[in-house]
């Protein structure tokens, strides 16, 4: 098993002829607050993603940091194996534990503001056939949001 791990892993790189692209961020739905807490709240949302590669993939161990106007939100966490088919869209089910202090620190930003930057830092593993490997990934995009 050993020996033809590499073998497998070669044999990926040679059939795939182009670099594969990034999944495309869709859409954010069914976004809640879980718990409100003054230190700490809980929300969930589901995010949507397009896997625009000619093959599928398996995504499992989502770990980033998130920050709203480079202030720390909060750690997001997934620790579930989900199969990507190729050419599709797919949905992440997310919850994270939001620090309120830091959000706060935004409140007064994002009243005088239509727009606000998000900021997503972490790693994840991908793989396919057993096989995974380590991505770092950075997201960087302002999003509209009103308050109102």
């Amino acid at each position: 098993m050993k020996i033809l791990a590499p073998i497998l892993l070669l044999l990926l790189v040679f059939d795939s002829c182009k670099k594969p692209e990034s999944f495309e961020y869709r859409d954010l739905r069914n976004f809640k607050v879980d718990s409100l807490g003054f230190e700490q709240s809980a929300i969930s949302m589901d995010l949507v993603y397009f896997n625009p590669n000619n093959f599928g993939v398996d995504l499992k161990n989502i770990d980033c940091d998130v920050y709203v106007e480079h202030n720390y939100l909060g750690k997001y966490k997934l620790d579930t194996t989900m199969h990507i088919a190729k050419k599709s869209e797919f949905v992440v089910p997310s919850k994270m534990d939001v620090n309120m202090k830091n959000l706060f620190k935004n409140t007064l930003t994002s009243i005088f503001t239509k727009e606000l930057l998000l900021e997503v830092k972490g790693t994840t593993r991908v793989g396919k056939a057993g096989i995974y490997i380590t991505v770092p990934f950075s997201y960087s995009g302002r999003h509209e949001f009103s308050m109102f």
